[in-house]
């Protein structure tokens, strides 16, 4: 097999390597900070992971991510959702706008172990 041949195989495997690492450390963060949001009330949230899917819940309130390769949808339990893209740089993109991961993840655990008002 050429080697031409060879990188454009792996290639994609390769680019799917990077989405999935990513994936793992976007949830890491959810639990990190989720973890630290609930220290003032002992509260706790579950991040469940699988390669395509991250769900985080707490009480009632849920975040619930689904990945197809860099494309992130996202939804919440109050009938939020909305399409977010993995950057080779670990951003969170929509449309012209892009996020560090760690902001977006500190802002969805700070939203969800906030004392539920509704």
């Amino acid at each position: 097999m050429s080697a031409a041949v060879e990188t454009e195989i792996a290639a994609p495997n390769a680019g799917e390597q990077l989405w999935l690492e990513l994936w793992i450390s976007l949830a890491s963060l959810l639990r990190s900070y989720t973890a630290v949001h609930g220290l003032n009330g002992n509260r706790q949230a579950m991040v469940e992971l699988g390669e395509k899917r991250i769900l985080v819940r707490h009480a009632e309130q849920w975040l619930d991510l689904e990945r197809q390769r860099a494309a992130v949808q996202w939804k919440r339990d109050d009938g939020q959702a909305g399409v977010l893209e993995l950057t080779e740089t670990g951003r969170l993109r929509s449309g012209a706008d892009e996020e560090e991961m760690d902001m977006a993840a500190e802002r969805w655990a700070r939203d969800l172990m906030r004392e539920s008002q509704r």
